[in-house]
């Protein structure tokens, strides 16, 4: 997992994926059906997405939490829980809403053309 995205991380993704093909396709130990096969397809697809787009994410992330001067999501938190980046909320605010559309455009970049995003 490497920041922004969070758990699932895409090994396990593809971890699950592969399982549930051994289970359903040669094991014949569940019943595959259309629906699963569409979420594994998904999930795939959201890999694919991250490994194209997770190091530049990545590194703008961090790039990002170092103009906060915090080290890391876990830092950032506390920071804001505390109040100690109070002064910076629009800085803070704008850092959250870059991570939140770097994971949408990861996990499910159709809802990066809302007019609210």
């Amino acid at each position: 997992m490497s920041a922004p995205h969070d758990r699932p991380t895409a090994a396990e993704l593809v971890e699950a994926v592969g399982e549930w093909i051994r289970r359903s396709q040669i094991d014949g130990e569940i019943e595959p059906n259309r629906f699963h096969a569409r979420v594994a397809a998904n999930m795939l697809v959201i890999v694919e997405r991250e490994l194209a787009l997770g190091a530049a994410q990545a590194r703008a992330h961090t790039a990002r939490l170092e103009q906060l001067g915090v080290a890391d999501d876990a830092e950032l938190a506390a920071a804001i829980r505390s109040g100690e980046l109070d002064h910076r909320a629009d800085e803070v605010r704008e850092l959250v809403w870059a991570s939140v559309r770097d994971k949408l455009a990861v996990a499910n970049p159709k809802y990066l053309d809302r007019p609210d995003t």
